[in-house]
């Protein structure tokens, strides 16, 4: 693409810019940021339409088998120019609801998610206990872990007739551990002042950790009716080094949940869809206790709600990542079948709706929840950008069904501009 005498102005004053702001890099990043979607937005406006028109992008596999497990409620972030993927769940060929090998093993790439090498085994002793639906999060130097579950079994209540044996019986995780290599892990703390969650959001914004909703205890969908009920959480915490944390608010103005999208951008973190409850009753025709609203704040504490109702169906499990400062969101779980789409919006208020076909799908079948993704950034301004996925769920809740446990993946993706190289 030959860019004309104006954009290359453009350019150039970016450049010049970019010295003044060196002493704040934080600040540095924000304004060149900034200056780029200037650019992009007018590279649209003269015809080079395809670097915002996501209705152009495309999938590519990285990898259709990684070396890890297929699993899901992982997570992977990006520390440097490697990707480090942790921890998950795999599901066992079991009769009992969420029978599953929990991971805490840490994986790294060095390409972008087509090799990957073991940096810690799920045995090893000296780094965080294993768990699925966590939080990680990068600050400084650092690879955050927060929170999460795992999965034991514990033997039937007499009075639960209709119990195999034995039932779920999950510890629910509020620790903290950072590494700044994936390898070496420090807890800065065992007992953070937040009861243990799992599903829970997380997200860093200006030198300070959030973490934000999530749930305690199995639902009934997975324990039955006599199991701990389900607590789910509406409040909000932060910190600077994930050691000493303070409670911004302990009842948000968003219902309580678990499986929401916590995301940052241009200054606010934004919360996008979730659940309080997996099933409802009488299927197909009932309505799930699920969400599509959106809230966005500045500070943690003092949230406003974006839209009610956004164009796209209610749904938890889903990923939303920030792409050319658009939002994008796609998969998550539905009933009575997964949602096959991917939306765009660039502030959480209008959305529209790009493809039918996150992952090349032909059917709600192939769409995946409890995913991991991230944005990959190249260049100094992040100009050339894409979203990368890896893992995730593809089961229904049919426990009957002998093909259940497989439903679960341990491939890469790649959507980006039709130009990505």
């Amino acid at each position: 693409m030959f860019l004309n005498a104006k954009i290359s102005r453009l350019l150039l004053i970016t450049l010049l810019l970019l010295p003044s702001f060196q002493s704040n890099a934080d600040q540095d990043r924000t304004t060149a940021s900034a200056l780029l979607v200037q650019i992009v937005s007018y590279l649209a406006k003269q015809g080079h339409k395809s670097l915002l028109s996501f209705e152009n992008y495309h999938w590519h596999e990285v990898n259709a088998a990684a070396r890890w497990s297929p699993r899901a409620g992982l997570q992977v972030v990006k520390l440097g120019r490697k990707f480090f993927l942790m921890g998950g769940r795999t599901p066992n060929n079991s009769t009992i609801p969420g029978d599953s090998v929990i991971w805490g093993d840490v994986w790294v790439s060095q390409d972008k998610g087509i090799s990957w090498d073991q940096v810690v085994g799920s045995n090893d002793q000296e780094h965080w206990p294993a768990r699925a639906y966590f939080k990680a999060v990068t600050k400084g130097r650092y690879i955050y872990v927060l929170g999460g579950q795992n999965f034991n079994l514990a033997p039937c209540p007499n009075d639960v007739p209709t119990c195999q044996e034995q039932m779920p019986s999950s510890d629910f995780f509020n620790d903290v551990w950072r590494s700044k290599n994936g390898k070496e892990w420090q807890l800065m703390t065992a007992n953070a002042p937040w009861q243990g969650r799992a599903g829970l959001s997380a997200v860093a914004m200006r030198n300070r950790i959030f973490v934000i909703a999530g749930s305690k205890n199995d639902d009934t969908a997975i324990v039955g009716p006599n199991g701990p009920a389900r607590k789910y959480f509406n409040d909000v915490w932060s910190s600077r080094d994930g050691k000493e944390w303070k409670q911004l608010t302990d009842n948000a103005p968003w219902e309580p949940r678990a499986g929401a999208v916590a995301l940052t951008k241009d200054g606010y973190i934004y919360l996008l869809g979730g659940e309080n409850g997996f099933l409802c009753q009488p299927q197909p025709n009932c309505k799930p206790p699920y969400f599509n609203d959106v809230w966005r704040s500045r500070n943690g504490k003092n949230w406003e709600l974006v839209t009610a109702d956004a164009a796209w169906s209610a749904r938890p499990g889903h990923q939303c990542a920030t792409l050319y400062h658009h939002i994008v969101c796609f998969g998550g779980f539905g009933l009575p079948q997964n949602p096959q789409d991917i939306w765009v919006s660039r502030h959480g208020l209008h959305w529209r709706k790009v493809s039918d076909s996150p992952w090349n799908s032909l059917s709600p079948s192939e769409i995946k929840y409890d995913f991991a993704v991230l944005v990959d950034k190249q260049g100094y301004w992040g100009q050339t950008q894409a979203i990368y996925t890896f893992g995730g769920d593809r089961e229904t809740f049919d426990f009957s069904d002998p093909a259940n446990y497989l439903r679960v993946d341990n491939d890469v993706w790649r959507y980006a501009s039709e130009h990505f190289r």
